[in-house]
């Protein structure tokens, strides 16, 4: 039996294609798994959980319907859209039951219950979800059709699945009973308890240590981020068992490197390249090229007019070499009038017979190797084709995937600045005050460097995939932030500028609801690591660690700076009311100043 081995560019990108759209199906069954059990666990209700999920399929099928409106593809990018959507949109649910549930243990009343539902957690998940679209939409002003095509949809939908969740929870429960005592139970969890009193412990007598570590996390981080590498690999995130992943390291093996580089040389004068002078010099950087051992032996015309002269002189071998001046005339007709020549002729040479290429492989290896590849090119070719007399190229697939994915890097770099300033100015709007933008941004811009640390102590290069982990998690992160500083901010007002008692009571209030929706986030985001491509798995590890560091940062290290910089910050003139009310006066106790 014969061992069939296919490769190529067209067919790696279809055969990767297929194995994405294979994965769509699976992301989506582990994300609405993993959720509902999560959302159970914590509910004990299955009409809670059904209700849910409701809600997140039809945002599912939003998804799809608004990939098919654009005419968009499915791509490794989008196809983690669905999905997304899944673990984006539970937390909003989580927000509105909990809420409701809430309100009906305090008064018994469905139809206050669900106003109060869509006046005062409507705000706030607004605003939490107008961040986390922010976080995708920077990556529309990328000049990658990927990541543009990724950002747009993705924050359409984010708002999307807002929208759904605010009309469809208060719709079904309208129509249903009320929720039974047993269903009420999960609000006095005592584990819970035990966790809130773990972190108001902390937060009241270790601020000294909790500050030490963040410093010493901060030290680490930044020797980490020192040692990340940048990645141009084309292959490196494709899936290693698929068949075709083991096709393309056979022609590596065999054939001494996979992708092409391409080098183009223009003589700047009609049939310049057949001259002798010209073929030497090419034979000459061939030579040159072959010494390095990561290309392939290059083809060029200069191999053409070799097996010209040896088919000349009866196929000795002897004779695979360039003609003498004395034969050159005669040999070069052979080349050109030969049959099958022709045709490998327009390969090799354009039809003024001025422009010349040479084409050779490379193998899979590091960008930092890459990029000395490059430049030893570009050393000996300015050396044998003088810029004056020639015009050179140097490109070929290998190349335009090194430098688009330092393109892509600097575009993403860019895209987290826009998020982070976006974010900051939401703030800005939301509190007016500068203290309070630098405070709410720390516990947050924190886990990134974090992030970026371990990506670095751990060998994870920076490539198109793991960047997007930054302004994705940023985004996400920052929503317990606005949830935990609206709720200090109404606290204040009603516990009369009493900075410490404002504090707890926000952290008791919000730190449940913050915890449940970052342990959604987390294992939602885990799904991903299922993925056979490396990118995915990358994103979806990289993202849950970020929300869990977030999370501890926002419910720890938040209040922690509050408490320190409490004269400085709890005034009226620093911590000026919300311009939007995201948590409504009436949700404050009765008594409450609301004078500010």
């Amino acid at each position: 039996a014969l061992d069939v081995h296919i490769s190529g560019m067209p067919y790696i990108r279809t055969m990767n294609a297929q194995n994405i759209i294979d994965e769509i199906g699976m992301f989506i069954s582990a994300a609405l798994i993993v959720t509902s059990l999560i959302f159970f666990f914590f509910f004990r209700s299955f009409r809670a959980t059904l209700i849910s999920m409701c809600v997140v399929i039809i945002g599912v099928m939003w998804a799809f319907g608004v990939l098919g409106l654009l005419r968009y593809e499915i791509t490794v990018l989008t196809a983690l859209i669905p999905p997304l959507i899944i673990v984006i949109g539970i937390p909003n649910c989580i927000f509105l039951i909990n809420k409701y549930q809430q309100e009906v243990k305090k008064h018994g009343n469905q139809a206050l219950s669900l106003q109060r539902v869509i006046s005062k957690i409507g705000n706030a998940t607004l605003m939490t979800n107008i961040t986390t679209a922010s976080g995708f939409a920077t990556f529309i002003i990328t000049d990658s059709k990927l990541l543009t095509e990724f950002g747009i949809v993705a924050s359409i939908n984010i708002i999307g699945i807002f929208i759904l969740s605010l009309l469809i929870i208060p719709i079904v429960y309208s129509f249903m009973a009320l929720p039974k005592t047993k269903h009420l139970k999960h609000l006095n969890k005592r584990w819970i308890d035990a966790f809130v009193n773990w972190m108001e412990g902390i937060v009241r007598d270790k601020r000294i240590s909790v500050y030490v570590v963040s410093v010493i996390l901060l030290v680490l981080s930044i020797i980490g981020i020192y040692q990340i590498n940048i990645s141009g690999s084309p292959i490196e995130d494709m899936p290693k068992k698929a068949e075709f992943f083991k096709d393309i390291r056979f022609f590596e093996q065999e054939f001494d490197g996979i992708m092409p580089i391409e080098i183009v040389i223009d003589t700047e004068r009609k049939n310049g390249v057949l001259r002798p002078v010209n073929l030497r010099k090419m034979a000459q950087l061939s030579e040159l090229i072959q010494e390095i051992p990561e290309l392939s032996r290059p083809t060029s015309i200069v191999e053409l007019v070799k097996y010209s002269k040896q088919a000349f002189y009866n196929g000795i071998p002897k004779y695979y070499q360039l003609p003498t001046s004395q034969e050159n005339t005669f040999i070069m007709d052979v080349a050109r009038k030969s049959q099958g020549n022709s045709d490998l002729l327009k390969n090799f040479v354009d039809s003024t017979g001025q422009v010349a290429r040479i084409t050779t492989f490379i193998r899979d290896v590091k960008t930092e190797r890459m990029e000395e590849i490059e430049s030893e090119l570009r050393v000996n070719l300015t050396k044998i084709f003088p810029a004056d007399r020639y015009k050179i190229s140097l490109t070929g697939k290998a190349l335009l995937f090194l430098k688009g994915t330092k393109y892509l890097v600097k575009n993403l770099i860019l895209s987290l600045s826009l998020a982070i300033g976006l974010i900051a100015l939401f703030m800005a709007y939301l509190f007016r005050s500068f203290r309070m933008i630098v405070i709410s941004l720390i516990p947050n811009l924190l886990p990134l460097l974090v992030t970026a640390g371990v990506m670095g102590f751990v060998g994870v290069p920076i490539k198109p995939s793991t960047i997007l982990v930054f302004s994705i998690a940023f985004g996400i992160s920052v929503d317990d932030t606005i949830h935990f500083l609206a709720k200090y901010r109404q606290e204040l007002s009603a516990n009369r500028w009493r900075i410490q008692k404002s504090v707890y009571a926000a952290l008791r209030e919000t730190g449940v609801s913050m915890f449940y929706t970052s342990i959604v986030l987390f294992f939602g985001f885990s799904v991903f690591v299922l993925s056979s491509f490396g990118g995915t798995v990358a994103l979806g590890a990289l993202v849950s660690a970020t929300l869990l560091f977030a999370m501890l940062a926002n419910l720890i290290l938040l209040p922690s700076l509050l408490l320190s910089l409490e004269r400085s910050i709890a005034n009226k003139e620093v911590l000026k009311k919300p311009q939007i009310d995201i948590l409504p006066k009436d949700e404050l106790p009765e008594g409450a100043d609301l004078e500010l």
